[in-house]
C-alpha cells in the first residue's frame, strides 16, 4: 500500500512539474510574441509618421495630380505606398479625396490597385535585411539621437522614422525568438502541424484566420511577418505560410471601412472598393494555389528547402527544417507576385468594377446631415488628420456660400419655405461641425507636432471660428427679416435697394476670399484685399447714414424699420470682417 501510494505522489510530482513547465513555456511565449508584435506596431506606426512628417504636404499634391491616366496612377500608389510604409493610410487620404471629388472613383481604384503592390516593399524590407538584431540596435539608437539630442524638426522626423524602423526589426527578432522554443516541445509542435495547405479547405481555413487577425491588429505587414517568423523557425509550412498572404491583403482592407464609418457614399465606394477587389482578387486567384503560388517562390529562389518531415512517438508528423535561408525571401516575392496578379486583373475592368460600387453603394439624397471625414477610428498621422479637418473646413466654406444666396432671396422678399429652412438647417450644421474639427483637432494638438503642422491645425480651427461666425450672421439676417415680417411691415424700395448693394459688395468679397480656403494656400495680395475691404466697409457706413436720415415725422414706423434695417447692416459688416479675418489669415498676416 506504501509503495502504491509512492507510485502516486511520483505520478501526481511528475505531472504537477510538467504542468508547470508547460505554463512556463506557454507564459514565455505569449510575453515574447505578444511584447514582440507590439513593438512592430509601434514601429510601423512611428515609421509612417516619420516619413509622412518628412514628405510633408508634397505627399497629398503628388496623390492628388498625379492621376492623368490609369498607369500614373497605379505608379502613384505603388511610390505613396512605398513612401509611407502604409497602405491603410493612402486608402484613408483616397477615401478623403473621392469624398471631396478630388479624384473620382475609378481614378482611386487605380491608386489602390498600386498601393497594393508598394505595401509589399514592407515585406521585402524585412526579408532582406541580413542582421535584425543589429540593424534593429542601430536604427533604434541613431534615430534616439537624432531625436532626442540634435535640434531641427527635419533632424527629428528623420530620427523618428529611424526609431520606427528600428523597432519594426526588434519586434521581428523578438517575435522569432518567442517561437523559437516550440520546437523543444512535441506537444506545441504537434499543435502547429494541424494547419495544412494541402487541401483547398485548409487553405481557406487559415486565409479566414489571417483576414481575422490582420483586421483586429490593421496591418498585413505584422500578420505576414509573423507567418514568416513561423516558417524561418519549421513551425508552418511554406504553404501555410503563403495562404495567410490570401488572408492578410483581405484584412488590411479594415482600415478602410474604419474611415469611412458615418461618412459619405463617396468615402464607402472607396472602402468597399478595396475589399471587394483584394477578395475577389483572392478568390479568383486561389484556384492557382498550387500550381503557381507555391511553386513561384521556391522558382525565383532556388537554394529554398522544404521542411524535412519526420516522424514522432503517436504518429504525429512534425516539421524539422534543413535549412531557411532564404524562406523569407520567398514569401516576400510571392507577395508582390499576388499583388500583381490581382492589380492585373482588376485593371482592364476599372470603369465597370467602379459602376457596379457605385450600384453597390447608392447616393441618398441631400447627404451630408453630419461630418463625413474625420476618422477617430483610424491612428493617423497629423498630416492627414489635418487634410481631413481641411475637408469640413471647405465644407463650412461652400455651405456660407450657399447661405448667403438664401440671404439675397430673403432680402428680396422672393424667398421660398425652403431657402429660408435651407439657411437655419445649415446653420444649425455648421454649428455642429465647428464643434467636432475642434475637438478633433483639439485632441491633435495635445501631441507633439512639427511646426508647419501645428501652425496648421492652429489655422484651421480660427477658420472654423470665422466660417462658423459668418452663418451666425446669415441666420440673423433671416431671423431680423421676419421680425419685420411678423410686425406688418416692409422695407421701402428705396432700402431694399440699399440693402441689396450692400449684399452684393459683401458676397462678391466673399466669393473672392473662399476658393483660398485650400491645400496649398495660394499667395495672396493681402494689400489689396484690405484696401478692397476698407472699401466696402465706407460704404456700409455711408448707408448706414442714409438709413439713419429716413427716419421722420412723416413715417411713424421708420424707427422699427430702419433700426431692423441697420441690424441686416451691421450683420453684413461683421460677415465682411470676418472674411478679411480669414484672408489675413491665410495669408499669414494675422496671428492664429
Amino acid at each position: 500500500m506504501t509503495v502504491h501510494n509512492g507510485y502516486i505522489a511520483h505520478f501526481l510530482c511528475y505531472n504537477t512539474q510538467r504542468m508547470n513547465e508547460q505554463l512556463s513555456l506557454v507564459l514565455s511565449i505569449l510575453v515574447y510574441v505578444t511584447g514582440g508584435l507590439s513593438l512592430f506596431l509601434l514601429g510601423m506606426k512611428q515609421l509612417s509618421e516619420g516619413l509622412q512628417a518628412t514628405a510633408g504636404g508634397g505627399l497629398r499634391k503628388f496623390m492628388a495630380y498625379a492621376t492623368s491616366n490609369r498607369i500614373v496612377g497605379i505608379g502613384t500608389g505603388v511610390f505613396s505606398t512605398m513612401l509611407v510604409q502604409s497602405s491603410s493610410i493612402i486608402t484613408v487620404m483616397l477615401v478623403s479625396f473621392v469624398s471631396t471629388a478630388l479624384l473620382t472613383l475609378p481614378q482611386a481604384i487605380n491608386v489602390l490597385i498600386g498601393a497594393n503592390i508598394g505595401t509589399t516593399a514592407t515585406v521585402w524590407i524585412i526579408a532582406l535585411t541580413p542582421n535584425k538584431e543589429m540593424l534593429g540596435f542601430v536604427g533604434v539608437g541613431l534615430g534616439g539621437i537624432l531625436y532626442f539630442f540634435l535640434r531641427g524638426e527635419r533632424v527629428h522626423n528623420f530620427g523618428l522614422m529611424l526609431l520606427g524602423l528600428g523597432l519594426v526589426f526588434l519586434g521581428l527578432v523578438f517575435m522569432s525568438n518567442g517561437v523559437k522554443p516550440i520546437n523543444e516541445n512535441a506537444e506545441f509542435r504537434a499543435v502547429f502541424t494541424t494547419m495544412s495547405a494541402e487541401t483547398f479547405w485548409g487553405v481557406v481555413k487559415i486565409a479566414a484566420v489571417s483576414t481575422l487577425f490582420t483586421a483586429i491588429v490593421q496591418s498585413s505587414a505584422a500578420t505576414i511577418a509573423i507567418a514568416m517568423a513561423l516558417a524561418d523557425e519549421g513551425l508552418i509550412t511554406y504553404p501555410v505560410a503563403i495562404a495567410v498572404l490570401f488572408g492578410a491583403n483581405i484584412g488590411t482592407t479594415a482600415t478602410g471601412w474604419i474611415a469611412a464609418i458615418g461618412g459619405t457614399a463617396d468615402a464607402k465606394r472607396t472602402a468597399l472598393s478595396h475589399t471587394l477587389s483584394n477578395v475577389l482578387g483572392s478568390i479568383l486567384l486561389i484556384p492557382f494555389f498550387y500550381v503557381f503560388f507555391v511553386k513561384v517562390g521556391p522558382w525565383l529562389f532556388p537554394n529554398y528547402a522544404e521542411p524535412e518531415m519526420i516522424k514522432v512517438g503517436g504518429g504525429a508528423t512534425v516539421h524539422m527544417a534543413r535549412h531557411f535561408t532564404h524562406m523569407m525571401a520567398p514569401i516576400a516575392v510571392t507577395d508582390t507576385v499576388f499583388a500583381v496578379c490581382r492589380g492585373v486583373l482588376l485593371f482592364p475592368f476599372v470603369k465597370p468594377f467602379a459602376r457596379l460600387i457605385e450600384k453597390l453603394v447608392k447616393q441618398p439624397e441631400n447627404e451630408k446631415p453630419h461630418l463625413s471625414t474625420l476618422t477617430r477610428g483610424v491612428k493617423l498621422s497629423p498630416v492627414i488628420a489635418c487634410d481631413q479637418a481641411l475637408v469640413e473646413v471647405q465644407f463650412m466654406r461652400d455651405s456660407n456660400l450657399e447661405m448667403l444666396v438664401c440671404a439675397r432671396k430673403v432680402l428680396e422678399g422672393v424667398a421660398t419655405p425652403e431657402d429660408e429652412s435651407h439657411i437655419m438647417h445649415r446653420e444649425d450644421i455648421l454649428d455642429n461641425v465647428q464643434r467636432e474639427v475642434t475637438e478633433f483637432l483639439g485632441q491633435l494638438m495635445v501631441k507633439r507636432l512639427p511646426a508647419d503642422v501645428a501652425e496648421r491645425s492652429r489655422r484651421l480651427l480660427r477658420l472654423t471660428d470665422e466660417l462658423e461666425s459668418v452663418s451666425d450672421e446669415a441666420a440673423k439676417v433671416l431671423a431680423v427679416t421676419k421680425r419685420l415680417r411678423k410686425a406688418g411691415q416692409r422695407m421701402s424700395d428705396a432700402s431694399r435697394g440699399v440693402m441689396l448693394e450692400v449684399h452684393d459688395r459683401v458676397f462678391a468679397f466673399a466669393e473672392k476670399v473662399s476658393p483660398w480656403v485650400k491645400s496649398p494656400r495660394p499667395a495672396i495680395d493681402l494689400a489689396a484685399v484690405q484696401a478692397e475691404s476698407s472699401s466696402i466697409h465706407d460704404l456700409i457706413r455711408e448707408c448706414r447714414r442714409t438709413q439713419l436720415g429716413r427716419v421722420g415725422p412723416e413715417d411713424p414706423d421708420s424707427p422699427i424699420r430702419v433700426l431692423v434695417e441697420l441690424d441686416i447692416i451691421n450683420s453684413y459688416e461683421r460677415v465682411r470682417a470676418y472674411y478679411l479675418n480669414i484672408a489675413e489669415t491665410l495669408a499669414g498676416g494675422k496671428r492664429v
